[in-house]
């Protein structure tokens, strides 16, 4: 059994969330999730995962406690992530931007980040903002989504004038329509929807309430939520990775690093088949390890060295 305080060695070493829950310290930060905990079997205090409605108020709390966000919701259904994992890709995407940079990480608004699809949650601008003071454009194809993420922004001080939301008209687009003219960005981050259906989509939902041990499997509620759009789209990860992969040509010399999750090893071959063929110019990888999940990072960019010591110089 795992002692409460033991290290997630897993995550990045700047990670907040490398310690086990403590619980305490989170009711005090936010009182509204004294509700949801209790002793579980192996006698630590915990919540119930399988609760869409604690999971909610446990990541409010994290928020709170840990990036200082006084207001956080979504609204019912719309994803809501775990901070961790979502934590350990803005720490890795730090060190990438440092990796060209003398290993020093770049810090403030002089840095602008696309999220591409910021979803209801707005956590990826939330945590790259409040760690590194990173500027941020959040995309989505969801209205609903969008005036969700704007209003977290709106209601936290230390948010406002640091996120732009903008709505992708097009749902077949993803950097079109969004990257303005002229628009520079150092990186571009995306959490790809990874099933290729619903019907896929709703398997996996069930299989993850099986692990949680909710009773009735056929009809899962989702801890994590999920609309269509954030769960699957039409060819899985690697149908959006390539569309993505082809969009980035347009836009080659006004964005630094342009960034992937990936979900799925088997789908690294033939996304590196694809930067070839785009002639990216440099291809990274870096692994991400959550639990017994491991993520990948793909990052590619056109510039060449000499382009890359230039763009730098701005930082």
């Amino acid at each position: 059994m795992e002692k409460s305080g033991a290290e997630k060695s897993t995550l990045h070493s700047r990670n907040k969330h490398r310690s086990r829950y403590d619980f305490k310290a989170l009711t005090n930060s936010c009182a509204e999730l004294k509700s949801f905990v209790s002793i579980n079997k192996y006698g630590d205090e915990s919540i119930d995962f399988a609760n869409p409605v604690a999971v909610k108020t446990l990541n409010k709390a994290l928020l709170k406690h840990f990036y200082q966000i006084d207001f956080w919701d979504i609204p019912e259904g719309y994803l809501c992530p775990p901070i961790p994992g979502r934590a350990d890709y803005m720490h890795y995407a730090a060190d990438l931007l440092a990796s060209c940079h003398n290993q020093i990480i770049p810090k403030g608004k002089k840095i602008k980040v696309l999220d591409v699809g910021v979803g209801a949650n707005c956590v990826y601008p939330i945590i790259g903002h409040q760690e590194y003071g990173w500027n941020f454009v959040g995309s989505d194809i969801d209205d609903v989504a969008i005036r969700s993420a704007k209003n977290i922004v709106d209601i936290n001080p230390s948010l406002k004038n640091s996120i732009e939301l903008r709505l992708q008209p097009s749902k077949s687009a993803i950097f079109k329509n969004i990257i303005h003219k002229e628009e520079k960005l150092d990186l571009t981050i995306c959490n790809p929807p990874f099933h290729a259906s619903a019907e896929q989509a709703l398997a996996g939902s069930q299989r993850k309430s099986r692990n949680l041990g909710q009773k009735n499997h056929s009809r899962p509620v989702l801890n994590f939520g999920g609309q269509d759009a954030e769960l699957w789209t039409e060819g899985g990860e690697v149908g959006f990775i390539s569309k993505m992969i082809e969009e980035s040509k347009s836009f080659k010399n006004q964005c630094f690093w342009f960034t992937t999750l990936v979900s799925k090893s088997e789908n690294l071959g033939g996304i590196y088949a694809m930067l070839n063929r785009a002639e990216a110019v440099e291809i990274r990888e870096s692994e991400m390890s959550t639990g017994n999940k491991i993520t990948r990072i793909v990052a590619w960019t056109y510039l060449n060295e000499k382009q890359q010591e230039d763009w730098v110089k701005g930082w």
